[in-house]
């Protein structure tokens, strides 16, 4: 095929559909004119792709049909409405597909800090090559409760949101490498495996995990979440199934913006209990009841909510309209 000559005989129809999107206000006539050059200009990339694959004008058409296509269809996707159906199907639809990854993840870990925990009881010798009997008593009797009212609610509570958030986002960014999600997830249980063996064994076991329950069951399970959508980004180029790498790569990379995006409201929560729970005057019962709800509506939410959106087809990757113009063509 002769670019240029297809180029110089459909110039005038790709020019008059950027001018339309351009246009503040249409017409009934202009809008069916948009309309049908939408679908005339969708035949004229496909042929482009097919006959000469030229990048630039590539980019150009698909630039001028989305733009044509979001003014066909109105901003649907900016606004409140755009935020509800986020959190109420792209999120946890995601949340529900990539479950088994998440929860694999999170029962890898729940295991590996109880059996960690209980050959660190078993060897006294080990905390006492980690740390010396003064940083052992200034952890045990003041550190770990001193740790959560040592600045002011709010002002812990931002800065629990911004450290789970990084350690979260890096669980997604490196996922793509696989190793270092798995070294982020071991340091992060055998933190609390060490912490939780030196309390247990002075007898503060007990007030240990009265104070790390209330936010550490929604905290940890946001961290396992990461952790699995890093992990599953990884997997997406080693095991691709009926896609190529990069196609395998690019849904489940859009899929884990949406999990990451989901995240910091999910950890927003988490870091409000810990700044504001944990600390509080309650009653131990009540401060645990508090995160165990918390908890208890994230899974409701993932297998009640998510998985009524999977079942509406929804995947957590970006919609059709949103991605790269796919048109139906005319002849």
């Amino acid at each position: 095929m002769d670019l240029d000559a297809y180029v110089a005989a459909h110039l005038p129809a790709w020019q008059r559909l950027e001018s339309l999107t351009r246009q503040r206000r249409l017409t009934g006539a202009e809008t069916d004119e948009l309309v049908e050059l939408y679908q005339r200009v969708g035949t004229h990339l496909s042929v482009v792709r097919t006959s000469a694959p030229d990048p630039s004008l590539v980019a150009y058409l698909s630039a001028t049909l989305a733009k044509a296509r979001t003014r066909a269809a109105g901003t649907r996707s900016v606004g409140w409405r755009g935020v509800a159906g986020f959190y109420t199907e792209r999120f946890p639809a995601a949340l529900y597909r990539l479950r088994y990854w998440w929860l694999g993840c999170l029962a890898g870990n729940v295991v590996v800090t109880a059996v960690m925990m209980l050959w660190l009881l078993d060897h006294p010798d080990v905390e006492q090559s980690l740390l010396s009997p003064g940083e052992i008593d200034q952890l045990v009797n003041h550190d770990v409760e001193g740790y959560y009212s040592e600045y002011a609610a709010s002002h812990f509570a931002a800065q629990v949101w911004v450290n789970n958030a990084w350690v979260a986002a890096l669980c997604i960014a490196l996922g793509i490498l696989g190793l270092p999600v798995l070294w982020l997830l071991f340091q992060n249980v055998a933190n609390l495996a060490i912490i939780g063996s030196i309390m247990t064994r002075h007898d503060q076991g007990q007030h240990f995990w009265g104070l790390i329950l209330p936010h550490g069951l929604l905290e940890l399970t946001a961290v396992f979440v990461a952790g699995g959508t890093g992990l599953r980004l990884f997997w997406s180029w080693v095991e691709p199934r009926e896609l190529t790498r990069t196609q395998s790569l690019a849904r489940e990379g859009r899929t884990a913006g949406t999990i990451a995006l989901g995240l910091v409201a999910v950890l927003a929560v988490s870091g409000a209990i810990e700044g504001f729970v944990t600390p509080s005057p309650l009653p131990t019962w009540a401060r645990i009841g508090i995160g165990v709800t918390a908890e208890v509506a994230f899974w409701a939410y993932v297998f009640v909510l998510g998985r009524a959106a999977a079942h509406r087809g929804h995947t957590g990757d970006l919609g059709a309209r949103v991605l790269e113009d796919r048109v139906a063509t005319q002849a």
